[in-house]
Parts: structure tokens; sequence; C-alpha cells
């Protein structure tokens, strides 16, 4: 695969992130995907970051969301990141178990 650029040396950096969640609502699958369906709605219009629920899927007390961000800034996408698990912790609906933010520069 060929290395080129038009711009010379734009590094960019792809940032993601996994959120593991224990979700409030109980009840159904259903319930849980009502959820997390306006978080990620929210997350994506507030951040402009792409957003998936990507494990447990069939599990209605848990979830694991990835987020993905990319800019020729590395600080900037690890500030988002950062910015987004912080969101989600305060208005989510659900608590936050676990993350972590990877970065990787091109």
């Amino acid at each position: 695969m060929p290395h080129w650029s038009l711009s010379g040396d734009g590094d960019m950096t792809v940032g993601s992130c996994k959120i593991e969640l224990r979700i409030h609502e109980r009840g159904s699958l259903k319930d849980k995907r009502r959820v997390l369906k306006s978080l990620k709605d929210r997350v994506m219009a507030r951040f402009n970051v792409c957003i998936a629920e990507v494990d447990r899927l069939d599990d209605w007390q848990r979830a694991t969301l990835g987020i993905a961000a990319v800019s020729n800034d590395s600080r900037l996408v690890d500030e988002t990141l950062s910015k987004v698990v912080n969101w989600v912790e305060a208005n989510g609906g659900a608590l936050v178990v676990d993350y972590e933010i990877d970065l990787v520069t091109h």
C-alpha cells in the first residue's frame, strides 16, 4: 500500500475509548436499549464522535460502548474522549464501571 500525503507531514491521531457500564434501569433488554439509544444520541450530538454498543449485547444490566475520535491534534482527541467519559458518568443514566482510552498516531 503506498504511503503519501497531499499536505506533507499531516499526522493523524485515532483515539478509541471503551466504557463498561452498569445500567440502572431494571427490567429488560428493551429498557436497556432505550437507555443506551438516548445516551449514544446525546454523546454523538454533544462531542462529534462515533459511538456503538460493542459487547454484552444480551445482558440487560451491563453494556460495553466503543467510542472513536480522529483529529490531527492528539491532545484534542485525548481531551475529547476524557470529556465523553466524564459526561457519561454525570449524565448517562448508568454507572461507569471501567474505561480505557487508547491513542494511535499515524
